[in-house]
């Protein structure tokens, strides 16, 4: 019973919640014990509050879960944990999130319940919305980062935020590409919007969000640096690491895969070594004046 309740909340999508280090991370306060706690605390809250909304997406997915070739491993859909216990454990995690969130500042706690909204409502409205479903699932991982910076109180660039945006629709963008390619011609087993999209139209989406992803980022690297007044070539430096992780990411999900993307980046090691490069050199530009 244990090891269900524990996999139903799915700890290796808490691989997400890191984008709530992004904004104090790059506005360098992490250095701050204080602004390190604030993180720390919200990053707990999306664990929790996260795992709350699993909870409940499959409870509400549970027949389509049932009928799905690995869906129907979960916990709930297997039977493995009961509905009423589900409900109860879900409930629980959706209000201790929040009110987690609300004990470091209550602009993060109103992103918190936002995110529990709108992630409880996917399952009932918007995964049934094909386009609408790829940009409620991106939000998702904006308002991660929203929360991070609301957090500590630090001011988020119109740059980052459209970067995060892009880079967020072009991972959910892989995903569905991914699944399209896997589930071949019964694309609706998985979910029924697959049934809309077409790989032509998730490729050019690709492109599109890659590339509104890297343009954004640049502009951003530079701001950052005229802002930071920083001598060193650290955030134009930063700019490749970046472009090569998106070039692999590209690259494996034409490849066949992309359809996990934590499983992704927790097995990839040159994403992983592209990851630490870049926080290395961009975190020099941050704290090397």
């Amino acid at each position: 019973m244990i090891r269900a309740i524990i996999k139903e909340a799915r700890p290796k999508q808490w691989l997400k919640n890191i984008l709530v280090f992004a904004a104090p991370g790059a506005a360098g306060v992490l250095s701050h014990s204080q602004a390190l706690v604030q993180t720390l605390v919200i990053l707990a809250a999306f664990c929790l509050a996260s795992s709350g909304t699993y909870y409940w997406n499959d409870i509400l997915d549970v027949e389509a879960d049932r009928a799905h070739p690995t869906k129907r491993n979960r916990p709930i859909a297997s039977g493995a944990l009961s509905i009423g216990l589900a409900r109860v454990l879900g409930t629980l995690l959706i209000i201790a999130g929040p009110a987690l969130a609300f004990a470091t500042r209550w602009q993060a706690g109103v992103v918190c319940v936002i995110y529990v909204v709108l992630t409880t409502t996917y399952s009932t409205i918007w995964k049934h919305i094909a386009v609408v479903d790829l940009v409620a699932v991106a939000a998702g991982f904006v308002l991660r980062a929203i929360a991070g910076a609301e957090a500590t109180n630090v001011h988020m660039s119109t740059w980052f935020v459209l970067c995060t945006t892009f880079g967020s629709l072009f991972i959910v963008a892989g995903k569905r590409y991914a699944e399209l390619r896997e589930l071949g011609d019964a694309p609706t087993i998985a979910r029924a919007t697959l049934e809309e999209y077409t790989l032509e139209f998730l490729r050019t989406v690709l492109a599109i969000s890659c590339g509104a992803t890297l343009v954004a980022y640049c502009i951003w690297a530079f701001e950052s640096k005229e802002l930071g007044g920083s001598h060193w070539p650290s955030y134009e430096l930063s700019i490749v690491p970046m472009l090569t992780a998106l070039l692999r990411y590209l690259l494996i999900i034409e490849q066949g895969h992309g359809a996990a993307p934590e499983e992704i980046f927790a097995a990839d090691r040159a994403l992983q070594v592209l990851g630490v490069v870049w926080v290395i050199v961009f975190a020099s530009g941050v704290y090397i004046k």
